[in-house]
């Protein structure tokens, strides 16, 4: 027969066998707790090492003391050059005709293009509607006349503007029109140089023959479109002299200028003044 073991050696056993049990579940649970605290810890290491979504503020919009600012004035330009008054009301009468669409054999849709350009030469909205602040100013030198304005657009529209202005020269290159007494006129329209001022530009070389109180008379015109962020310059210079090319580079150079300060928040500079 096996003796059994006295009540004192059961208790030690019991004691001991407990102890490996707490000892275990200890263990295991160290581990868990460790493979918890990593688990919650890994998504927000992830999160606070991973860097700030970039934030991008909307230009400030251009206002009507800031269009008006932006406008060059006298001291801008070189030569006699002298600000008048009225310039919204300008329009010379050469640029009033029904374009010939007949003459338009293989593409009828140029012939409303050119129509377009004629209108808008005439009613000085080159770029289309303004969607926001816009201000004009003239400038007078003889016979000669620069409109130079200031305005905030639709950027969609304000690119699909420009991209019409680059088609011209090939839709509307050479065209006729007629006048309310069946006068006829002809049109000739090529790509000018723009100096490279803004986001975008486009620059046109408008001729038109036809009289003037019975007389034979050219208009030429030379024309510059400048996006400068959402906003855009325009400057038509030229008149029945002749057209004015350097002084519409000088009113785009320093116009451009003028609106990038005025955008940025800043007084434009005054121009250098007169030189002769």
């Amino acid at each position: 027969m096996i003796p059994r073991p006295s009540p004192l050696v059961r208790a030690l056993a019991s004691a001991m066998a407990v102890s490996t049990l707490l000892a275990i579940a200890s263990c295991s649970g160290e581990g868990d707790a460790s493979q918890a605290s990593d688990a919650t810890a890994t998504p927000l290491a992830a999160r606070t090492s991973a860097p700030a979504p970039t934030r991008t503020s909307a230009p400030p919009r251009l206002t009507q003391a800031g269009a008006q600012a932006a406008l060059i004035t006298e001291d801008d330009l070189e030569g006699d050059w002298n600000q008048v008054k009225g310039a919204a009301a300008w329009g010379d009468t050469l640029l009033i005709g029904k374009v010939d669409v007949a003459q338009f054999l293989t593409s009828k849709a140029n012939a409303a293009d050119c129509q377009r350009l004629l209108d808008a030469l005439y009613d000085d909205d080159l770029l289309g509607k303004p969607s926001g602040a816009s201000a004009l100013t003239g400038f007078e030198q003889g016979d000669s006349r620069l409109l130079y304005q200031v305005a905030a657009h639709n950027p969609v529209r304000l690119s699909a503007s420009l991209a019409w202005l680059k088609t011209l020269p090939v839709k509307c290159d050479q065209f006729t029109a007629t006048d309310a007494k069946g006068g006829k006129r002809t049109v000739q329209v090529t790509t000018a140089s723009v100096p490279k001022q803004g986001d975008a530009r486009q620059g046109l070389h408008v001729t038109v023959q036809g009289t003037t109180n019975g007389e034979p008379a050219t208009l030429t015109l030379d024309v510059a479109a400048v996006r400068v962020g959402n906003d855009a310059i325009t400057v038509t210079a030229g008149g029945l002299a002749g057209g004015a090319h350097p002084s519409l580079e000088l009113a785009v150079r320093t116009g451009a200028q003028r609106l990038k300060d005025v955008q940025s928040g800043k007084t434009p500079a005054a121009g250098p003044g007169r030189t002769g």
